[in-house]
């Protein structure tokens, strides 16, 4: 493999995830803090799909409905669109009992610690309407 190159990434720009009905995902992710800051069509492959940018504080989420013909694809995957994304927490058990209380499909029974970073981290999932995963995470 070659060596790295360098960029100067500043980190995550925003995260893309295709769902099957933006009016549910709106909803969702508002319920987690994030607004809508654009909405807009766009062509793909001869029909009208819609972009959302949903955004909270610097993150920005990307929810994209393809037109019909697209869709039957994206309803077919059974574990979402992508693997996860990682919220960044300063408090994990109080993160952990809100998003409980609120409702929210938690994948684990509690915060799950890992002995990664300096002193490890703990962390549980939520899935959304379309199956995707959202950690949340708080380094130690």
């Amino acid at each position: 493999m070659s060596s790295n190159i360098n960029l100067a990434i500043n980190g995550i720009q925003h995260i893309g995830i295709p769902v099957t009905n933006t009016e549910a995902s709106q909803q969702f992710y508002s319920r987690l803090g994030f607004s809508n800051v654009m909405q807009a069509p766009f062509t793909d492959n001869g029909g009208t799909g819609t972009c959302v940018m949903m955004q909270r504080g610097n993150m920005i989420m990307e929810l994209y409905q393809l037109p019909e013909a697209s869709l039957a694809e994206i309803r077919s995957r059974s574990n979402g669109h992508v693997d996860h994304v990682a919220f960044d927490v300063d408090d994990i058990d109080l993160t952990f009992k809100t998003i409980k209380e609120a409702g929210f499909n938690v994948l684990e029974p509690e915060p799950v610690f890992l002995q990664f970073w300096k002193k490890g981290c703990k962390y549980f999932n939520i899935t959304g309407p379309d199956g995707e995963r959202l950690e949340f995470n708080q380094i130690l």
